[in-house]
């Protein structure tokens, strides 16, 4: 199975002249206007985002900003224009996966009264639309400190069980330097793994977990349980099977 690297981008992929004109305070070029968009621009920054998930989601996160044009059918400099760096983009992708899931997360909390039946359909949920190929780096980095060794749920993701993603290293990791975005970022993916550590410390209490799995391995499964393959069906069924083999593994057994 062929897994694509994602790339976390660098503030050095900046658009034409004056395209930095269209960015707003905090740090989404489609910020709050005074007035609607007009009908036609709206339909463009909808094509835009749609091609921005599809092009990221299979070439990962590294994809240049020409991709997602044509993807989207516009010229790049309408994407320049919503977003003046594919920083902005980028994160307004990860901001909405990472509200996705977690909204998923919750809508298994609250629909499925079984511990287990609730962890397994967030994770079916997830992978099935997707959400693994589009999982921003900074949820999958974020956690609390492994120096506790009490604490069982070490949010941290060693970077080499992960393969779908390449995280860059600190010269390429130059983010766009705005306070607010980091703060949104943040309180997302902190959101985000509150949730999903509901889910399994739920399952864990039931007896239904492994002891030693952690919300990091459940991110785990969802960042490598959905392959990107050319054939929908394929592609479907090939998630379907390792999610299959992956929850088995999660599963507790007896004594």
């Amino acid at each position: 199975m062929h897994i694509q690297d994602s790339h976390w981008p660098s503030t050095s992929a900046v658009g034409p002249a004056g395209a930095m004109s269209a960015a707003t305070g905090n740090g989404r070029g489609d910020g709050a206007r005074s007035t609607p968009l007009r009908v036609d621009a709206q339909r463009n920054l909808e094509h835009v985002l749609r091609a921005a998930r599809e092009v990221f989601g299979e070439l990962g996160y590294g994809a240049p900003m020409e991709d997602v044009a044509r993807r989207a059918r516009v010229g790049v400099g309408t994407v320049y224009r919503r977003f003046p760096s594919k920083d902005v983009l980028v994160r307004r992708i990860a901001e909405e996966e990472t509200s996705r899931l977690t909204d998923q997360a919750r809508a298994a909390l609250g629909q499925e009264d079984e511990p287990w039946s609730a962890l397994s359909r967030f994770l079916r949920t997830s992978v099935a639309s997707g959400a693994g190929r589009l999982l921003p780096p900074h949820v999958l980095r974020v956690g609390v400190a492994e120096d506790d060794p009490q604490e069982p749920d070490s949010l941290l993701v060693d970077e080499a069980r992960v393969p779908q993603q390449r995280y860059p290293s600190a010269t390429e990791l130059r983010l766009v330097e705005q306070r607010t975005a980091a703060e949104q970022d943040d309180a997302g993916a902190a959101t985000l793994l509150e949730v999903v550590g509901q889910l399994v410390e739920r399952a864990r209490g039931a007896g239904e977990l492994r002891p030693d799995v952690t919300v990091a391995d459940v991110l785990l499964v969802i960042a490598t349980a959905a392959p990107s393959l050319p054939d929908p069906a394929q592609q479907a069924a090939a998630s379907a099977r390792l999610l299959d083999i992956l929850l088995e593994g999660l599963r507790s057994r007896p004594a």
